[in-house]
């Protein structure tokens, strides 16, 4: 299924699924109470076989698919994209990457959806781009073995971690994570995609569960990046477990993969795209997803 949060011409906001090009809304205000709800998936399976028309999608505003989540966890887990980032700082990789899936956690208050113009973040003159899949929290659960986490996915989605990287690099100097280089802007959509729908693009199952997915990055239409899902490091199951580690994860939890290797400006250089200015509309597709499409402000 493909799940969506959406605003009507009328101004309201429902939960809802999308059969071919229309959204069938569901009684529920966003994909956050669906998933709070035990009963949730099952109700979005059942309104998928009806009858139901709903509404087209060019009729309706996508929103991000969790306004709001209860928290928003980044990993760091493909190894090209942390390796040459860290070649062009002159250093070598950190033995301890090699240990655990590690994470920050960002800003739950300023999530954009598909289409939204996300704003310049004042102060900065280096912004970039992260491309990156993640996966939603389907139920709450805690110290959750590796073995098991797959089931606890609700669906995957696309998100351009926004970084401001001179901002950025003043926040790391301190020691206590990206800070302001990161807290600006985070893009999710343009809907969440459960398992079931990704199952033939499936090349591993269990703590090595990964997906045979392209993920690309363009900018006003060029194609500035392009990686595959499959190359990940760590996979959602082990990110899960180690999130879940002494801490309850709840229902619309956003765990994010960080980025494929060549998916940002800071890896590839600005010898192939300057730094991003505003009017620029960013679009990072992923194969089984779709689009993410923003413009700068």
């Amino acid at each position: 299924m493909k799940l969506v949060t959406f605003k009507t011409i009328n101004n309201i906001t429902y939960a809802g699924v999308v059969r071919e090009e229309r959204v069938l809304p569901l009684n529920y205000p966003t994909l956050l109470e669906l998933l709070q709800d035990p009963e949730g998936m099952e109700k979005a399976r059942q309104m998928l076989r009806s009858n139901e028309q709903g509404l087209p999608l060019r009729e309706v505003r996508l929103l991000t698919p969790i306004p709001n989540p209860p928290t928003l966890r980044d990993f760091y887990a493909f190894e090209q994209h942390v390796a040459a980032a860290r070649a062009k700082r002159g250093v070598g990789m950190i033995p301890e990457w090699y240990e655990i899936p590690t994470f920050y956690f960002s800003n739950t208050s300023e999530i954009y959806g598909h289409g939204e113009p996300v704003p310049y973040p004042v102060g900065s003159k280096e912004l970039d781009i992260e491309l990156e899949i993640a996966c939603v929290i389907g139920r709450e659960g805690k110290d959750i073995p590796v073995e098991q986490a797959a089931d606890y996915i609700a669906g995957y989605t696309i998100m351009n971690d926004w970084s401001a990287r001179d901002l950025q690099r003043l926040d790391m100097k301190l020691n206590l994570g990206p800070g302001k280089g990161k807290d600006f802007a985070t893009s999710l959509g343009p809907w969440l995609v459960t398992p079931d729908e990704l199952a033939t693009r499936r090349t591993g199952s269990g703590a090595s569960e990964r997906y045979d997915m392209t993920m690309l990055a363009r900018v006003d239409g060029k194609e500035i990046s392009r990686g595959n899902f499959n190359q990940i490091y760590y996979s959602f199951p082990q990110m899960i477990a180690h999130a879940s580690r002494n801490a309850r994860l709840r229902p619309g939890d956003v765990l994010g993969s960080g980025t494929v290797g060549t998916g940002c400006l800071l890896e590839i250089g600005t010898e192939v795209h300057p730094w991003f200015q505003p009017g620029e509309t960013i679009e990072l597709e992923i194969d089984g997803i779709g689009v993410l499409r923003n413009t700068i402000v």
